[in-house]
């Protein structure tokens, strides 16, 4: 088949799939589409590669993207004035995210490339609270946050399969030493392939899982086949077919816990048992303090007994001699690092022959220090126990919410996305800022009006259903967002 033949028919079949999704959530607004080019944005390759223009070195950036996210942040800070956001409210539920990316703001100041750092900052942590902010002012949250996710997967796994097989010079890569062939497809490295297809699967298998416990339906009775097609082509781009370079054994292994944890959880919400939020802090915690020191110590012995297990080397595919020569350079800024995207450049990557530290914790101490790692992980926790707490409200929500973090700290023991907050790290932002419950009573409603879920995630009023759903939710927004948005932007 021709590659335009191949193009043409891939882009019909995105928007038909993602005529799908509209029928999903007809309440989405338009403007739902300023998080989601966002989000394909971090998660796919620059502008500059896919049209060929400007630079594209670690240092130099693409300019075309610059612009792009330039344009984002504005367009979402417009529809945040227009739809009243209260950022003090926004500021005050999210204290600690906030103070994250204040520190990493600080840590500019003592970047050997000052610039660069700052626009980096804008880039991801700026944009991703603008963005997880925007979620959450649509009319309904979560039903928002699922239209993100479906999108992403929608769009991501055709465009990667047409990639690789049309168009090899962008969906294909070769390893740097042996020259075999790897599979990256919109991604830039294989690594970020398996890490989209591992999310694309878990999602897939969750919303399959609601719809089986008629928590989801399907908006035609066709989409669960088409989504069963959708996770077949996933489970063939993570595993790579023949391709050996393109299995990803820590992606596997953290879909394989994620998986067993979602079945687990499940099992004990049937059985009216929900895991208390200390005993899941402390799985978080453990496993960040466990991926934190493994590079110090070389790997550690079961670390290295599950690179066996998983067809790998036992020196981590050689991650334990980046290791070591990065640990003196990461003890030189023990407490405040390189600066936030201050450490990785030109000349390291040249040095290294990577750019990244394949160890998230490590990455972060490079970046922003032993406090970096502090305020992360604090994140991290206080966000497990807002889900453990989702659980008790709505627990098909809570348990995604607490397995993506669970899946998302263990695979930063031998991949990185925590130190640049990439990867699937804008989702857990997304789900901390826009997904929680909250108890919510209208005192300055007359009517003294009650608002609780219906198991549509919709909402009631108590006294009058037949409220409509956009005064229903302005009233929701109101309490607490401020004054009722407008949902015209």
């Amino acid at each position: 088949m021709p590659s335009i033949l191949a193009l043409t028919l891939t882009i019909i079949f995105i928007l038909f799939l993602l005529r799908l999704e509209r029928k999903q959530n007809p309440s989405a607004s338009s403007a739902l589409w300023i998080p989601t080019l966002w989000v394909l944005l971090v998660t796919t390759k620059a502008l500059g590669v896919w049209f060929g223009s400007g630079n594209t070195s670690i240092d130099e950036g693409s300019g075309l993207d610059r612009v792009f996210v330039l344009a984002l942040l504005f367009a979402g800070l417009l529809i945040l004035m227009k739809r009243n956001f209260s950022w003090t409210n926004g500021i005050k539920d999210n204290c600690w995210l906030i103070l994250l990316i204040g520190f990493m703001l600080l840590s500019v100041l003592w970047s050997d490339m000052a610039f660069v750092s700052f626009k980096r900052w804008i880039r991801i942590p700026v944009v991703a609270i603008i963005m997880a902010f925007v979620v959450a002012t649509e009319a309904d949250p979560r039903k928002a946050l699922e239209s993100v996710f479906r999108r992403l997967i929608y769009i991501y796994l055709p465009l990667s399969i047409m990639l690789i097989k049309y168009f090899p010079e962008l969906g294909v890569d070769f390893h740097h030493t042996t020259g075999e062939i790897m599979w990256i497809g919109a991604s830039t490295q294989k690594n970020g392939l398996a890490l989209k297809c591992l999310f694309a699967i878990f999602f897939l298998l969750w919303t399959f899982i609601r719809r089986k416990r008629g928590r989801d339906i399907s908006v035609t009775w066709y989409q669960t086949y088409i989504e069963v097609f959708l996770l077949m082509i996933s489970f063939w781009l993570f595993t790579g077919f023949k391709h050996t370079l393109t299995y990803s054994s820590t992606s596997t292994a953290s879909l394989a816990v994620g998986l067993t944890a979602l079945l687990g959880l499940l099992w004990l919400k049937r059985h009216n048992i929900i895991p208390g939020a200390n005993s899941l802090s402390v799985v978080i915690a453990l496993i960040i303090i466990y991926g934190t020191i493994t590079p110090f110590l070389g790997g550690l012995t079961i670390f290295e007994d599950a690179a066996g297990l998983l067809n790998r080397d036992t020196d981590l595919t050689g991650r334990a001699d980046i290791w070591a020569k990065l640990i003196p350079v990461a003890m030189q800024n023990f407490w405040g690092g390189h600066g936030f995207g201050g450490f990785w450049n030109d000349y390291w990557v040249e040095i290294m022959k990577v750019n990244e530290a394949h160890n998230g914790y490590l990455d972060t101490l490079l970046n922003t220090g032993a406090i970096g790692i502090i305020l992360s992980s604090i994140f991290l926790i206080i966000s497990c126990r807002k889900a453990r707490r989702e659980m008790t409200q709505d627990s098909d929500w809570g348990i995604f919410w607490f397995c993506l973090i669970l899946m998302i700290v263990l695979h930063n023991i031998a991949e990185s996305s925590i130190a640049a907050l990439t990867g699937l790290f804008p989702m857990i932002i997304f789900l901390d800022v826009a997904c929680p419950s909250k108890d919510i009573r209208l005192t300055h409603s007359p009517q003294s009006l009650e608002i609780y879920k219906d198991g549509k995630g919709g909402l009631f009023d108590t006294d009058d259903n037949s409220i409509s759903l956009k005064q229903r939710t302005e009233d929701r927004a109101g309490v607490l967002y401020g004054p009722a948005p407008d949902y015209g932007a």
